[in-house]
């Protein structure tokens, strides 16, 4: 964590969804220092919630390396503006990057794991804007 006397405390931060560039709940981190494409550890399914948004679920085995973006952010703006831009389905969590290293996070709540509603394993999709892509195509109509 690096003490900025401006901004506070910050943390890294990966987005893997409606956070990242272009995404409906981007504005709450728009204009931190962008750190970068990043990927998590081969050690998260990736699933889709209702198709509005995904979550990371952590798994002992059969895990898939997730793409998204890090950003330096204070962890005052993640109280104040990331959490509450986020839907009640996810949880902060710390998670592990391919390089090792960790970065705060949502990952999906565990009970709404287990109630398995509206969920989808988009695990092998290639990260949210490729499923994304995906499924706007097949709403087009092929």
């Amino acid at each position: 964590a690096v003490m900025n006397p401006e901004r506070g405390t910050t943390v890294p931060l990966f987005v893997n969804g409606g956070g990242m560039r272009g995404g409906d709940v981007h504005y709450s981190i728009e204009g931190l220092p962008f750190l970068g494409e990043a990927r998590t550890a081969p050690r998260y399914r990736f699933f889709s919630i209702r198709d509005e948004f995904p979550g990371l679920w952590p798994v002992a085995k059969g895990g898939v390396s997730v793409p998204g973006e890090l950003y330096d952010v204070p962890l005052d703006v993640i109280r104040d503006r990331f959490i509450p831009a986020e839907p009640a389905e996810l949880e902060l969590s710390v998670i592990e990057l391919d390089d090792g290293s960790s970065a705060v996070a949502v990952v999906l709540r565990e009970v709404a794991h287990e109630a398995g509603t509206g969920l989808t394993d988009i695990s092998e999709a290639g990260g949210w804007r490729a499923y994304r892509g995906i499924a706007e195509q097949a709403s087009q109509g092929s």
